[in-house]
């Protein structure tokens, strides 16, 4: 598979000429923790100026759609929460519309806010997460606090993972407990019902995670313990896996031969665009590298490659 270089302003101007919507990463493409990358903002300012659509889509489950949309206005960039599509909110629209979770079952969450936030927008309960009694340690090789019969909640119908800062074994041990008890693979929890089935969620899967002084341990590798514990196989909603543009195109339609991904990383990013029909653009502000794409049997090319989103300022001059 071969690639191509965007190295002259024409282009970058044929790039931007051939595709009317524009879907990007954000970590690692528009911004690197708290600060944009250079030309990042201008670009998507010069986008819009020229009609295109913008879609914002990241692995990202710390933060809802209303917290990222604040961190977009912070940074100066234009979005409305319309256009931003996290694993947080793709997978609470999984299980409240694919997999129809009951309203009165609830989610047990290994991850932060965002996934709390994005559940309780879509009327489903959560329990774990940030509550203060699931973020402490745990005596060394005492498991008293957790063989009380009211710590494992019957009413858990799925266990949803992410990204977590806070990771505890106290969090690990009542997922575990959830998505092994009887009949956890069996069917589907039920409405009025205690205990059997409990779904198996993971955000995303992502091994690293790009911030400043990164990349860092991601949610996949976060969630890797549940996954060989359990011995089940999870159902993983962000990129590249098909949940995700699934729900973009449910909310967001748009014509894939005319749409162009950039992001920052081959795994993810580019594999979702190559596997989605959508043509892909690797930028080398975050994760892969020119060596990854350049090495003999790459599995994962993108269709074009430049340095920064802001190289594409030249595009408009």
């Amino acid at each position: 598979m071969s690639y191509k270089h965007l190295s002259t302003s024409s282009d970058h101007a044929s790039l931007i000429s051939s595709y009317d919507t524009y879907l990007f990463d954000c970590d690692g493409v528009l911004w690197s923790g708290d600060e944009v990358i250079a030309g990042a903002k201008e670009v998507l300012q010069r986008l819009r100026a020229s009609g295109k659509s913008i879609i914002f889509v990241t692995n990202n489950a710390t933060k809802s759609r209303r917290a990222y949309l604040k961190k977009f206005q912070s940074l100066g960039i234009q979005a409305d929460v319309s256009e931003i599509f996290s694993s947080a909110y793709a997978s609470a629209v999984y299980l409240k519309h694919v997999l129809k979770l009951p309203e009165d079952r609830k989610v047990y969450v290994l991850g932060m806010e965002g996934i709390q936030e994005e559940l309780e927008d879509v009327g489903l309960k959560w329990c774990g997460g940030t509550s203060p009694e699931d973020n402490v340690f745990l005596p060394t090789l005492d498991f008293t606090s957790l063989l009380q019969p009211e710590v494992i909640d019957g009413k858990v119908g799925a266990v949803l993972c992410g990204f977590d800062m806070h990771m505890s074994y106290i969090k690990l041990a009542k997922a575990y407990k959830h998505i092994t008890r009887a009949g956890a693979t069996s069917g589907s929890p039920q409405a009025g019902e205690s205990g059997g089935a409990c779904h198996f969620i993971l955000t995303n899967d992502d091994s690293t995670f790009p911030a400043k002084g990164g990349p860092w341990p991601g949610a996949g590798s976060l969630s890797a313990p549940l996954v060989f514990s359990s011995k089940r196989t999870p159902t993983i909603i962000g990129k590249p896996h098909q949940h995700m543009l699934d729900c973009i195109e449910a909310v967001k339609p748009f014509d894939k031969s005319r749409a162009l991904f950039v992001g920052d990383r081959l795994d993810t990013d580019i594999a979702f665009a190559n596997k989605g029909g959508i043509k892909s653009l690797l930028v080398l502000t975050g994760i892969s590298t020119k060596a990854e794409i350049d090495a003999d049997g790459a599995e994962v090319v993108p269709d074009y490659l430049t340095q920064s989103l802001g190289d594409l300022l030249a595009a408009f001059q």
